[in-house]
């Protein structure tokens, strides 16, 4: 029986969900200084982002803060502790290539650290620990997408399109440093909170359920950011997201 290619592609998908979560690239780099003076789309006006990472091979040291060598250009609203290695599905790539009709849009495109093979925002849950090469990290948080890789990509609409699709990625902190390196297994130690996967926090945050909202908030392994958030939501005081959606590419 032969597949057509949708069909093989998403064989695939499956299989790679199901395997054991790998590493495939590791990414760092630097905050950079970008865009043109003076421009008259606000996508092209100056900017300063930590999202452009870049592969590196061999091992690389992974601290309480983060890997060495990387950085963010707003520590108020990224790494840190709480937030010190950001991971993102390599299934999802494809998607946004289509999304997006760019071809060069693959890992590291969102400012990933790690690339993983295998699960997604529906099979990782907060508070997981795992050991990673020589280091362990447990799951803290998703990811919140600002308006950096809409900038990045030239589309408005993206940061709040990864937001609504779930395809956000997530956050580690780090239990135990060590070195760590592309093509290392992330192996489960321990999952606390089964119920409370990545897909599931970001519909409590996103979604219009205070119930699942308000369990969520009590989960004491979710960065306290995200509770404080939650709380909010509950209480019916939830805030504007498009300042951090948008952001200054809107017309000003």
């Amino acid at each position: 029986m032969s597949l057509d290619s949708d069909t093989r592609a998403c064989f695939v998908e499956r299989a790679m969900e199901t395997q054991t979560p790998r590493i495939l690239s590791l990414h760092i780099g630097q905050p950079r200084e970008l865009g043109t003076p003076g421009a008259a789309n606000p996508l092209e006006r100056p900017w300063t982002s930590g999202i452009f990472k870049e592969p590196v091979q061999g091992p690389v040291w992974l601290s309480r803060t983060g890997l060495a060598g990387d950085g963010q250009a707003d520590l108020r609203v990224h790494g840190g502790p709480e937030k010190a290695v950001f991971a993102y599905a390599s299934v999802h790539h494809a998607f946004w290539r289509e999304q997006l009709g760019r071809a060069d849009l693959g890992p590291g495109a969102f400012g990933e650290n790690w690339v993983l093979s295998g699960g997604a925002e529906d099979s990782v849950c907060i508070g997981d620990v795992l050991k990673v090469g020589r280091a362990h990290v447990q799951v803290s948080q998703p990811r919140q997408p600002c308006w950096k890789p809409a900038r990045r990509w030239g589309s408005k609409e993206l940061s709040l399109l990864i937001q609504q699709t779930g395809r956000t990625g997530w956050y580690y902190r780090v239990l135990e440093e060590g070195e760590v390196q592309a093509g290392d297994v992330l192996e489960l130690v321990e999952r606390p909170c089964p119920r409370f996967t990545i897909a599931f926090a970001n519909q409590a945050m996103h979604g219009h359920r205070p119930e699942d909202a308000a369990a969520l908030a009590e989960c004491l392994l979710l960065t306290p950011r995200w509770r404080e958030s939650l709380q909010r939501r509950i209480t019916g005081t939830p805030g504007d997201d498009r300042p951090r959606l948008v952001g200054p590419n809107q017309e000003s």
